[in-house]
């Protein structure tokens, strides 16, 4: 008997049966411009080896001026279709059923040709989108048929139209952004002819035995958003109009509220789809951090949906859906929504992977196979560099052996999984222990490793991480100074008022830890809600609180402070980094760049400015933390390489650039996959 018998049920789609109801929600790669398609093809294959009942494909654009960026994938030539074909047919080898999402980006698309339904210019782009007319939508429609048509001549099972997240068809929707007067504006029911003509068109194309999902933005978190009412009216009529199946939006990229970091509680938005329930009747799909199976079965038991959208999780673990089936949810590797190897990536112009998972996208290319020798493999350092490397290289058979002088594994993991927002590293340094068992390592903890310990081995890979880096500010020494470490890790209390000496990744780790009242909103739904000013779209248009964001009181008063002159949090993660700094500025933390640090006194923290020194001034701080970067700890690396013994350095112990989990666990995995 399954654990989660609604997560398990089939759905009858009346021409189709979809074998359980987990959907693999659409990513954008970046897979279908490399041309690879054998790449491709293996990518979407596993997941359908992996058991989820029906993927949806990163958005493919119907003609060029729709396309997210210049030399976006489409189907716009017969060996397009062929080259998809072979996707679709591995796909269906391996039991699996895929629709491909049909994305029109009007005026999100990054390039001179974008077009828009008004000439309202993006927040988010530099490019001012034409204004079509009659004849110009016209040809938006048709394409977009078209490519619905050719989709199905490619094998697929359906298409995804995309009408949420603020892409072509819903800026249509929304007066914000259509200032029309013609039919195809003013009025709501003319706002909603595009998507309504759309999906009457793609149906027309494809025929009744063919899934046509819609992306409906369910909430729109932009001044001006469609209220709640209104998603149901445009619900329905899309229901009418001929879709299959109604998939859930939230939020338009433009929005200044998060939607799928890490900081979002677990199906944060759930209680939207659920409002929608017994509207329409079509199936409808609920999304947005959803990560477990037990997050999954809750929603379906609750009635949120009918069925769930995971994307990012599925690039964390293929076989997501298969071992949560085979009772083995604990195998299942978490999707920990940091955004720094898939959307992060997107965005960068890269190939997406997953910091979990580096073989996701890479299936061809990063291969973890059986050893064809057998060794004996010492791993000194449990962070997440040696454990990736421990556990990949036993799971190809080599005997394993990890050493830590901690007496836990899970190295600055576990100073990370104490920061308001980041809870998913619980889980993640809990399934690193599982794996560590499941593979069959040898583990020891809480012993110093010296060289003379580790005659014997074939193999010796360095993965001892990190130290604090020395800043060198005069006072340092003094008991009103303590290092990031001992805040993290609870072994020092700093004061009311704290100077944090370092504005990167950690810098601000530490800010959001010091400012935190009680309980991580994260972990309190409504809690979450008042701080961002996210509300119900029934009592306020879009879903935006008209009182705005209302955090709780910051706990202590902070100043985060770097030397460089540029904005502090300029490095941070491309797609998250807005996140950290607008959380920071809720907070009232004042942050200052551009200063030197020339003193530590009883009183607090004399800086300057600049170059020339300018402006001593003394911030009277109870505390000052030290957060000013991290230098390699490769002492036990160099004392092998004096005996003469060939080493592995990874990790932190490699490159000390900030706390980079990314290319600590790629470096790890690829790295054992070599041994």
């Amino acid at each position: 008997m399954t654990r989660y018998p609604n997560l398990f049920r089939p759905l009858d789609l009346g021409h189709v049966t979809l074998k359980n109801r987990v959907l693999m929600g659409s990513m954008h790669t970046g897979l279908e411009e490399t041309r690879d398609w054998n790449r491709v093809a293996e990518f979407y294959a596993a997941r359908a080896r992996g058991g989820v009942a029906l993927m949806v494909t990163g958005g493919m654009a119907p003609n060029r001026e729709g396309g997210v960026f210049p030399g976006a994938a489409g189907l716009f030539s017969p060996e397009d279709i062929a080259n998809h074909r072979v996707v679709t047919d591995r796909v269906h080898a391996a039991g699996g059923k895929i629709a491909m999402q049909i994305l029109h980006a009007g005026r999100y698309a990054y390039g001179p040709d974008c077009v828009a339904p008004s000439a309202v210019k993006s927040p988010i782009s530099p490019f001012p989108p034409k204004a079509l007319d009659e004849a110009g939508i016209e040809k938006q429609i048709a394409d977009i048929a078209e490519a619905a048509r050719r989709a199905k001549e490619a094998g697929y099972d359906g298409v995804e139209v995309m009408g949420s997240e603020g892409y072509f068809i819903n800026q249509f929707i929304v007066s914000h952004t259509n200032r029309r007067t013609d039919r195809w504006g003013g009025s709501y029911e003319n706002r909603i002819r595009l998507p309504i003509e759309v999906v009457k068109r793609v149906r027309a194309a494809v025929g009744p035995e063919f899934i046509v999902i819609y992306r409906l933005s369910m909430i729109d978190l932009v001044p001006d958003g469609s209220t709640h009412e209104e998603v149901v009216q445009l619900a329905q009529e899309i229901e009418k109009a001929g879709a299959s199946i109604l998939n859930t939006g939230i939020g338009w990229h433009e929005a200044r509220i998060p939607t799928i970091a890490t900081s979002v509680p677990r199906a944060a938005f759930a209680w939207v789809t659920r409002k929608l329930m017994g509207q329409v009747g079509i199936p409808v799909i609920t999304s947005n951090r959803i990560n477990t199976p037990e997050v999954a079965e809750n929603v379906l038991a609750e009635g949120c949906a009918d069925m769930v959208s995971m994307a990012r999780p599925f690039l964390a673990d293929p076989a997501f859906v298969a071992k949560a089936e085979a009772g083995q949810a604990d195998l299942i590797a978490p999707c920990i929504a940091c955004n720094q190897a898939c959307l992060d990536h997107t965005f960068g112009g890269k190939i997406s992977s997953c910091l979990v998972n580096p073989r996701a996208c890479h299936e061809t290319e990063l291969v973890i196979a059986p050893a064809g020798t057998k060794k004996r493999v010492a791993v000194v350092g449990a962070g997440p560099a040696g454990l990736s490397a421990a556990i990949t290289a036993a799971e190809r058979g080599h005997a394993v052996t990890l050493f830590d002088q901690a007496e836990e594994i899970g190295g600055q993991l576990n100073m990370a999984k104490r920061i308001p927002g980041k809870e998913e590293f619980v889980p993640f340094v809990a399934w690193f222990e599982r794996m560590v068992e499941a593979a069959g390592v040898t583990v020891t903890l809480g012993r110093r490793v010296g060289a003379e310990d580790l005659q014997g081995f074939d193999e010796v890979i360095v993965a001892t991480g990190v130290l604090p880096r020395d800043p060198g500010i005069e006072g340092q020494g003094r008991p009103n100074v303590l290092s990031y470490v001992e805040v993290l890790r609870g072994t020092a209390v700093p004061g009311r008022r704290v100077a944090v000496i370092g504005a990167g990744g950690i810098g601000f780790d530490v800010a959001e830890f010091l400012v935190e009242q009680g309980q991580s909103p994260t972990l309190d739904l409504p809690e979450w809600m008042r701080t961002w000013g996210v509300t119900d779209p029934e009592t306020a248009r879009g879903g935006l609180a008209p009182e705005g964001p209302r955090p709780e009181a910051p706990q202590r008063e902070v100043i985060l402070l770097q030397r460089k002159p540029e904005r502090p949090g300029k490095r941070l993660g491309k797609t998250t980094g807005w996140i950290h700094r607008a959380a920071l500025k809720m907070k009232s933390v004042e942050m200052r760049a551009g200063v030197n640090y020339e003193r530590i006194t009883d009183e607090g923290l004399w800086i300057s400015k600049g170059e020339a020194r300018e402006a001593p001034e003394l911030l009277e701080v109870d505390t000052v933390v030290l957060c000013a970067g991290q230098l390699s700890e490769r002492s036990l690396a160099d004392a092998l390489e004096a005996r003469g013994v060939s080493v592995h350095v990874i990790g932190g112990a490699d490159v000390a650039a900030e706390l980079d989990a990314k290319r600590a666990i790629d470096q790890g995995t690829r790295l054992a996959a070599a041994l």
